[in-house]
């Protein structure tokens, strides 16, 4: 089947090398050219690095990155800032830092938006639609939506396969409320209406959407159940981590609240199934604070984790890991629906990965 439709999402021009030719009110800086940094997916984010010479009183980094990017909005200088792409002297900072004689800036910018997402044929697995919204129970191994021109295979190239979706405030995200990791399954809710998107939104940032998630754990948790409230950081060498305050001390500014309450399901012989709320919506929270506590979650190599075999859970069987990933899935979310205004309670089931663990575990680990 041919299929020619795409969905537009709001274009963004190739954003150039530093200029080399400044106007009279910017030469108080040195500017270092610009270069290409490592990384495997095409096209290659660009690093910049200025050098500040004079301090401006009142001059916040955003505004004066603006002035030196004039193609790159303050909205993405503002986002580059918070996930740390953007750092001065080596650490990350806060879009309203006014930039002191002597500081280093190191500029990570993104390469262009896509102007189009592809829909691709791809299986998804929906549990609930209707004419503005719909949710799907998320595969493993599935990115949420690109992040450079010309990636495909995502949630939202699949999705727009199945029906229009909304544009949202950020191109890279068209229909998306809300994200999973890679390899976390689970609801995943995605707007077909601009109008249904921002509602939703607001929903999210109030905080009062309800969001439950199922974890395999390693260890007998002592606790029935308590809250987590530690703040998380990135992690000022990778995008990869987030980091507690006691890991290293990048700006304390750039912490932020980060609450996670579990409950627990049941404890088995080494193992333990929790459900976990998080109050907050930080990248990593619920790996990073479980990982905190010393119960890192099964398979979730990235913050501590091991992969299990069903050798490990019975003493027989195979030795190949039952799960590669993070033993963790997104398994319910309550919202008020964004325009008929009644309660939307959404369910996802166990994938068969954690529901075999977790069938061991029952059967050996009881």
């Amino acid at each position: 089947m041919t299929i020619s439709a795409v969905v537009l999402i709001a274009p963004f021009s190739a954003i150039p090398p530093i200029v080399t030719e400044l106007p009279d009110e910017l030469l108080d800086e040195d500017v270092v050219a610009p270069q290409t940094a490592d990384d495997e997916a095409p096209p290659a984010v660009q690093t910049h690095r200025v050098r500040v010479r004079k301090r401006v009183v009142g001059r916040r980094l955003d505004k004066y990155l603006h002035s030196r990017f004039p193609r790159a909005s303050r909205t993405l200088l503002q986002r580059c800032i918070k996930q740390g792409q953007i750092t001065v002297n080596g650490m990350p900072t806060k879009a309203s830092y006014e930039p002191a004689a002597g500081d280093v800036i190191e500029v990570n910018l993104p390469p262009p938006v896509p102007s189009e997402v592809l829909p691709q044929d791809i299986p998804i697995d929906v549990i609930y639609e209707d004419e503005w919204l719909i949710a799907l129970n998320k595969a493993e191994g599935m990115v949420c939506h690109p992040a450079w021109a010309g990636q495909t295979g995502t949630v939202a190239n699949a999705v727009a396969f199945h029906a229009t979706l909304s544009h949202g405030e950020d191109p890279f995200r068209p229909g998306i409320l809300h994200r999973l990791d890679k390899n976390t399954t689970g609801v995943l809710l995605i707007a077909k209406n601009d109008e249904a998107h921002w509602r939703v939104s607001l929903q999210f940032e109030r905080r009062t959407v309800r969001k439950e998630y199922f974890a395999i754990c390693e260890g007998k948790i002592a606790l029935d159940g308590d809250v987590i409230n530690k703040p998380l950081a990135p992690h000022p060498e990778t995008t990869q981590r987030m980091i507690l305050p006691s890991a290293m001390p990048p700006r304390q500014a750039m912490f932020k609240e980060a609450i996670t309450e579990y409950r627990v399901a049941k404890r088995y012989r080494g193992f333990t199934a929790v459900n976990l709320f998080p109050k907050t919506g930080r990248t990593h929270q619920l790996r990073v604070h479980m990982s905190s506590i010393g119960h890192p979650i099964v398979g979730d190599k990235l913050h501590g984790g091991r992969p299990v075999s069903e050798f490990d859970l019975s003493g027989a069987g195979s030795h190949a890991p039952l799960i590669e990933h993070q033993a963790l899935h997104a398994r319910r979310l309550a919202l008020m629906h964004p325009i008929l205004e009644k309660p939307l309670v959404l369910e996802a089931p166990l994938p068969p990965r954690i529901q075999r663990i977790l069938d061991l575990l029952e059967v050996h680990r009881a």
